[in-house]
């Protein structure tokens, strides 16, 4: 075990798994969403549900989705900054099969663009998430290190296309996760990194002909 594991996160509240682990869940799914989020539904599952006004799990995510880190003061009056914020939100529970007890189900939308997202996520312990799904397909992403989402065409040579930019700029992949709804299709590719890949790096791969969506998520 590393020592995060034995002494628990640096966090506002009373528990590493119902307050910090959730306010990095609300984060990480901001973060994977990148726009103005104007609407929130977070469905609360398990011990989530039954610690959400207890343990502050409920305006710990919301916390998260403001940006709020697990050590951050506002975490306690979430609330009242979302509504300052603009950002309405709903707080339910919701009965899920096959899932960890820590988890989480957040739809995140903004009006403007008419573009929204879906997040599964769980809190795992010793504040370490693990986002299971997004849009409803299976991913794995821990926040642990510095990460690259991409959604791209699923193609011979696509992994191979991604992975050569990476190594041009010396940027060294930790992990990768592939995965893809149908073949052919589109594919999701998880690339946790070493260094935080610069600019020009995330440029070049956004201008790639089948890469659909791109987003660099900083280490939580």
């Amino acid at each position: 075990m590393g020592i995060f594991e034995i002494m628990g996160p640096a966090m506002i509240g009373p528990s590493s798994s119902h307050t910090a682990g959730a306010a990095r869940i609300g984060r990480m799914a901001a973060l994977l969403f990148a726009e103005k989020i104007d609407k929130a539904v977070v469905k609360l599952h398990g011990s989530f549900a039954d610690t959400a006004v207890g343990h502050g799990t409920d305006k710990a995510i919301i916390g998260g989705l403001l940006g709020f880190k697990p050590d951050d003061e506002r975490l306690r009056d979430s609330f009242s900054w979302a509504e300052k914020k603009g950002m309405d939100y709903l707080i339910e529970e919701i009965k899920l099969r096959d899932v960890h007890p820590n988890t989480a189900l957040i739809e995140l939308s903004n009006q403007s663009t008419a573009q929204s997202i879906s997040v599964l996520a769980a809190s795992i312990g010793g504040g370490s998430i693990e986002v299971r799904e997004i849009n409803a397909s299976p991913v794995k992403l821990t926040g642990r290190l510095p990460t690259l989402w991409i959604r791209h065409k699923d193609r011979p040579g696509e992994i191979a296309l991604i992975t050569t930019v990476l190594g041009e700029h010396q940027i060294n992949i930790a992990f990768m996760q592939v995965y893809r709804n149908r073949r052919g299709d589109i594919g999701s590719s998880i690339l946790e990194l070493d260094q935080k890949p610069p600019q020009a790096v995330l440029d070049q791969l956004e201008k790639c002909k089948d890469i659909y969506q791109l987003r660099y998520l900083p280490a939580l």
